[in-house]
């Protein structure tokens, strides 16, 4: 199969759009120019890559994704190269795509990237959150060259490098009966109203501590969004479990929240580098790769040993979060 860089890049550019009109206005060429790639393409392949629909635009067949994911991967590589022969003498220049955890993004990735930026300018950093499908999906595709995330149903395609681990904490309003404490047992909060992120594998893993210390939670609201749950249980609404505490024992909305160590030893989370198997890493994304690295080391940027224990009188001071 022969194809220029061009020619994948028409392809692509279809993909994304979802129609031959788009892509052509949105690289500025002709509409027989994208459709001739296309068909180039298919006859080489000897497979359709695109669906058409009347009126609706084109889809990708299975055969179309393959080539477009692969697609996708070597122009990246080919655009840094070009970055690179440009800029030799000139250190690391370029930009990558990172994706992160939503709950992560918001711990850490404020830090991480302006720490970055500060070291290495001339390269920079696009994030994309997301849950763990979201993360997995976005390096298989190469849309995504690096994430951080955590160890949740990884295919054989990902591999992952250990940075860290966080155990579960419990959060619960700065005046509840229990925030003053050094340390809280989930069995003693069993009967107490529970507030879940859910999200794809985090739920498992909440429900999998409750299992442990054989007790059922009594959910009350379930809910996608940190800062929300985080609310609520700022207003005395339920409790909750986090890995990623917050720097702040302060919510979105000002309300006041405790941050207790679980007695018991539950499982923690694994907090993990990811990247795709088989792909290389460009100089640009093995450079981020390892200033994340190096930031959740001991004495690193992000490494916090210990977690707040907030009584309600401090309840309204930040506290260290690891």
């Amino acid at each position: 199969m022969h194809l220029s860089l061009r020619n994948l890049g028409y392809i692509v550019a279809t993909a994304e759009l979802g129609s031959v009109t788009d892509a052509a206005r949105t690289l500025n060429v002709s509409q027989p120019t994208i459709s001739a790639a296309i068909a180039h393409a298919e006859a080489d392949l000897g497979a359709q890559m695109f669906v058409r629909h009347h009126a609706r635009g084109m889809t990708l067949t299975v055969a179309g994704r393959r080539v477009v994911n692969e697609a996708r991967l070597l122009l990246s590589h080919a655009r840094d190269f070009q970055r690179s022969m440009q800029s030799l003498g000139e250190g690391a220049t370029g930009e990558i795509a990172v994706g992160s955890f939503m709950t992560l993004a918001t711990r850490f990735m404020p830090a991480l990237l302006s720490g970055f930026s500060q070291s290495v300018p001339g390269i920079t950093v696009n994030l994309e959150e997301g849950n763990q499908q979201d993360i997995v999906e976005g390096l298989l595709s190469g849309r995504l060259e690096l994430a951080l995330s955590y160890a949740y149903a990884l295919p054989d395609e990902v591999m992952g490098e250990r940075l860290t681990e966080l155990p579960p904490y419990v959060l619960v309003a700065g005046d509840h009966p229990l925030a003053g404490r050094d340390s809280v047992s989930l069995r003693e909060l069993a009967n107490e109203p529970f507030i879940l992120l859910d999200l794809p594998h985090s739920r498992e893993y909440f429900f999998n501590l409750f299992l442990t210390c054989k007790i059922e939670p009594r959910v009350v609201y379930r809910s996608r969004s940190y800062e929300l749950i985080r609310g609520l249980v700022g207003h005395g609404h339920g409790f909750t479990i986090h890995n990623a505490v917050p720097g702040t024992t302060v919510g979105y909305d000002g309300s006041k929240i405790a941050v207790l160590p679980i007695r018991e030893a539950l499982p923690p989370v694994h907090v993990m580098s990811l990247r795709l198997r088989r792909q290389t890493m460009r100089p640009a994304v093995k450079t981020f790769a390892d200033y994340m690295r190096e930031a959740f080391l001991p004495g690193g940027l992000l490494h916090q040993p210990s977690t707040a224990r907030n009584s309600p009188a401090k309840a309204g001071r930040p506290g260290r979060a690891r």
